[in-house]
């Protein structure tokens, strides 16, 4: 038997050997053979595939040129998954006439995907294509799909990406499901959907040196009906997630919301209208500001059946009306799973409607300068495989994606524990991810604010900038526990700013314009002072603390301010408006490049460039003064150049 075809040999077939031969096919087959064969066609309608494989036997032994028979036997094997088989009887079908029924090519092309015998695919597929004269667009468009799937497979079977799968064990892992896994900014808590009992609950696991600990279900959450398809913010307070056929719910499927908040998480509440519908929403990805919600809908106005969708929050706090993320990340097929790392740059998605390894497969699109999102990029082979490759999400570094997938002992090398279940139970599993598919780089700053005189805790408004555009790039208020976090992409400078009504400000600059890789962390305990005789003050006085405005910039060798040192001077300017009595001292400090007179010079300069600024914004002169000490009270060594730019500095003090 010729197990290969090639599209010429087809066409001559077509064209010459069997233009004259002749055979049975169930319009001409009549006695014992007909009724043999019509008994197997109502088995196979019945499901007795078993029963049925005998009969269309059977009816081959009777007659070898009876091609209906010699299908429908191929097609049984398809439906049992004998895909050798079945590939076996489609060539048979095809050397009795391979013009009879064009549709035999477009099955056996599948069969030889499915088999990764791309090459052969490839042909068959263009044979089908090309030589079928009534083909409906539902199955052209199918055999397209599948033929620009093989071609891609092809290719990224020659050209694998570096694969190491590691199965989170079984901690995580059960003989049932576990899937649609996220983690938090810091790497120590991972979220993640479980079944259990027949039941979708939500499942937290606490990493500890270094090892996942057992999965715990969220409680406060979970409840009877199921939960699942969630994201977690960056700090890990804000919860969004699915539900189905709740009392409150909108439609079949609506997303919810839950936020921790003193270690406690609120009572779940639907997000409502526009971002819920009457149909179908799940799926969601908040981002790290928290400022955007992707999720996936069957609502009005998509490209295909499933497709991914993006909403805005508002100044109000409100979702805004849902837009489609459209082409090129969305297509005629299911594009779902978003998850929006915290570069807030990089989009990862499944998709079967893109070309692929075959079923679903996880893709990324970047965001284009023009706001737009970039032609998407498959994940490649062995990451992606002939299976259906489920949601991923990806580590605050970028180094590490988290996935699931329902293939555990399919693939070489799979480090998977042992699962009494076997194949088709889906697992969590890590890997690292290739460079080339990673993230912008991204740290984050957590930080705890207290009392400078007490040492307790303080609720206080945290804001950061972008020093570039003056815009505000993330804000927060801190619970009573006075914790923050927030995620820092790479690529721009930050100021921070936390204040409390009676307490003086703290600033904090982080420069990230030039860092290409951020593996630390910004771990800050920042306390902040109260203002001499606020009811915060204690008994305690500020006088003489010095207060460095780390957000104030000027240029080089010169007074002149830059234009970045704008928010921070705004910040001091509303300090003095909100506290009518208080009086400063603005303070110039230089490092030890350059002569000490000129140091003198420059540093007092600076403090009173600084003065200017406060006097010419309405702050009075009798409660500003300012003076330069050059390079006499440096605060780190000017041996390095992160010593003489700390000393490079602008503060002011409290004055009687």
């Amino acid at each position: 038997m010729i197990r290969f075809l090639p599209l010429f040999l087809l066409l001559f077939l077509c064209e010459n050997t069997f233009a004259q031969k002749k055979y049975t096919t169930a319009r001409t087959a009549n006695g014992k053979l007909k009724t043999v064969f019509d008994r197997g066609l109502r088995m196979t309608f019945n499901g007795q595939l078993d029963d049925a494989v005998q009969d269309f036997e059977k009816a081959l032994q009777m007659d070898a040129t009876f091609i209906d028979a010699q299908i429908e036997w191929a097609n049984v094997k398809n439906q049992q998954k004998k895909l050798a088989e079945a590939e076996l009887g489609y060539e048979k079908a095809i050397a009795i006439d391979p013009a009879y029924e064009p549709n035999v090519f477009y099955s056996l092309a599948i069969m030889e995907f499915e088999q990764d015998k791309f090459e052969q695919s490839a042909v068959h597929f263009e044979y089908f294509l090309k030589n079928t004269p009534k083909i409906s667009e539902k199955r052209k468009a199918a055999a397209e799909s599948y033929l620009r799937n093989v071609r891609f497979a092809a290719e990224a079977i020659k050209n694998p990406v570096p694969y190491e799968p590691k199965n989170l064990g079984p901690n995580i892992n059960t003989p049932n499901a576990e899937y649609l896994p996220t983690i938090t900014a810091d790497g120590e808590a991972l979220i993640y959907t479980a079944v259990r009992g027949g039941q979708e609950d939500f499942y937290r696991s606490e990493k500890v040196n270094g090892q996942w600990q057992r999965g715990e279900p969220i409680t406060a959450v979970n409840t009877p009906n199921n939960e699942g398809a969630q994201s977690i913010s960056a700090d890990g307070k804000f919860l969004v997630f699915t539900a189905c056929h709740r009392r409150d719910g909108m439609g079949g499927c609506d997303l919810f919301f839950a936020e921790l908040k003193n270690d406690k998480w609120t009572a779940v509440r639907n997000l409502g209208a526009p971002v819920n519908t009457p149909g179908w929403e799940s799926q969601p990805s908040i981002s790290a500001d928290g400022k955007t919600l992707f999720f996936t809908s069957e609502r009005r106005g998509g490209l295909g059946s499933k497709d991914i969708w993006v909403s805005y929050r508002q100044a109000n706090g409100k979702w805004g009306e849902p837009q489609n993320l459209g082409a090129p990340v969305n297509t005629t097929g299911e594009d779902q799973s978003p998850f929006i790392h915290s570069d807030g740059q990089t989009l990862y998605f499944m998709s079967n409607g893109h070309p692929g390894m075959g079923g679903f497969d996880i893709y990324l699109s970047r965001r284009q300068p023009d706001g737009k999102w970039g032609e998407p990029q498959n994940l490649g082979y062995p990451i992606n495989s002939e299976g259906n490759e489920g949601a991923l999400s990806v580590s605050l570094d970028g180094k590490t994606a988290f996935f699931a997938t329902d293939l555990l002992k399919v693939r070489e090398g799979v480090s998977a524990f042992e699962n009494p279940q076997g194949e088709g139970t889906t697992d969590i599993y890590s890997f690292e991810m290739p460079e080339r598919d990673r993230p912008q780089p991204v740290t984050f700053a957590q930080a705890t604010v207290t009392d400078a005189l007490t040492k307790q805790t303080l609720i206080a408004e945290v804001e950061f900038m972008d020093l570039a555009t003056g815009q505000v790039f993330a804000s927060a208020t801190t619970e009573a526990d006075g914790k923050f976090l927030v995620t820092l992409p790479a690529g721009k400078d930050y100021a921070l700013n936390v204040s409390k009504e009676k307490y003086l400000f703290y600033s904090e600059n982080f420069a990230l314009t030039e860092a290409s890789t951020l593996d630390k962390p910004f771990l800050l305990d920042i306390a902040l002072t109260p203002i001499p005789g606020s009811m915060a003050d204690a008994g305690s006085p500020a006088s003489g603390k010095p207060i460095v405005l780390k957000n104030v910039f000027f240029e080089t060798g010169s007074a002149e301010l830059k234009k970045e040192s704008l928010t921070e001077l705004n910040l001091l300017k509303k300090l003095l408006d909100d506290n009518p009595s208080l009086k400063i001292q603005i303070n110039g400090h230089t490092d030890t490049v350059g002569s000490d007179a000129d140091n003198a010079t420059l540093s007092e300069n600076r403090a009173k460039a600084v003065h200017g600024f406060l006097t010419q914004n309405g702050i009075g002169v009798n409660r500003l003064k300012f003076k330069g000490f050059g390079e006499t009270s440096p605060i780190a060594s000017n041996d390095t150049e992160v010593g003489r730019r700390q000393n490079r500095r602008t503060e002011f003090i409290v004055i009687e």
